[in-house]
């Protein structure tokens, strides 16, 4: 005797679909449209330009789950939860709480039309969409402060390795003749970010195991620190060596991008070793995103 499982229907109707799409645009307009604008202006929110449209493509790329199923009463909950932020946040003109109402909205309806296990399925291009989203002001000035007293102190550490008289006074390195402020712009939160992002991409696309995805993930964080506390150096040795004219503009940028990219390849590195680890410790299996 063989039982035969019973066939799940994971589709939605193109009419409901089509309905959710044009109620989600009219509820969610002014969200989508100021998260977007702040993307383009604002500096430290310009990754989410790069990841939403990533995050797209890899749900797109990873299809449906053929474990998908349905839950309508958890996908219609969260939902309605969605819309009574929605509704909130623009009582308040809060557009945080807003942009949270959006994703909620968003993984409402995936609840509700392929369940849990689709948003499961969906992990990386749900983390990275997450990522995309500009951060509350007072959330930022509150990582900033600590990064910039970070990048400060190393900064400071290091000059004084190469024997060049150094006083931290807070935020301004006072070298001979000069004082160096680490503003908020040099506090690393933008390549924080990025590398946060890049570890959250690579752990997806590359690991398998999710250990070594946390691990990824979280040694992003030292490896942001330690560049910026490098750039902070570098920019202290220009300014008491070389022109104080090289801590600003032109010359100032390049040698932060130079980093940043140093900062890249250092992750790919770490990347590359676990790789080799996991290799070694769960065999030559193809990574799964």
């Amino acid at each position: 005797m063989t039982s035969i499982a019973p066939s799940r229907d994971t589709s939605v109707p193109l009419a409901a679909l089509a309905a959710i799409g044009v109620t989600f645009v009219v509820l969610f307009a002014a969200p989508m449209a100021n998260t977007a604008a702040t993307w383009w202006s604002d500096p430290d929110a310009g990754h989410g330009l790069l990841l939403a449209p990533l995050a797209v493509w890899l749900a797109w790329r990873a299809g449906l789950s053929p474990h998908a199923r349905a839950q309508r009463a958890w996908g219609l909950t969260a939902i309605v939860v969605a819309v009574l932020l929605r509704y909130v946040s623009a009582l308040a003109a809060e557009a945080f709480v807003a942009r949270a109402a959006m994703l909620l909205a968003l993984g409402g309806v995936v609840v509700w039309g392929w369940g849990f296990r689709q948003l499961w399925h969906w992990w990386l291009p749900v983390l990275l969409l997450a990522l995309a989203m500009p951060l509350p002001e007072i959330v930022l000035g509150s990582l900033a402060l600590p990064l910039q007293f970070q990048a400060s102190k190393l900064g400071a550490a290091m000059l004084s390795t190469r024997g060049i008289p150094v006083h931290l006074d807070g935020n301004v390195i006072r070298l001979p003749g000069h004082d160096l402020f680490v503003t908020e712009a040099c506090s690393g939160l933008r390549s924080l970010t990025a590398l946060l992002s890049l570890g959250v991409l690579l752990g997806g696309l590359v690991l398998r195991s999710p250990v070594s995805r946390v691990a990824i993930v979280c040694l992003s964080i030292p490896v942001a620190v330690l560049v910026n506390g490098v750039r902070v150096f570098g920019t202290g040795f220009l300014v008491a060596f070389v022109d104080p004219a090289l801590a600003e503009g032109f010359s100032h940028m390049t040698e932060g991008w130079l980093l940043f990219v140093v900062a890249f390849a250092i992750l790919g590195a770490i990347t590359w070793g676990i790789l080799r680890l996991e290799a070694r410790w769960l065999g030559k299996e193809a990574p799964h995103a």
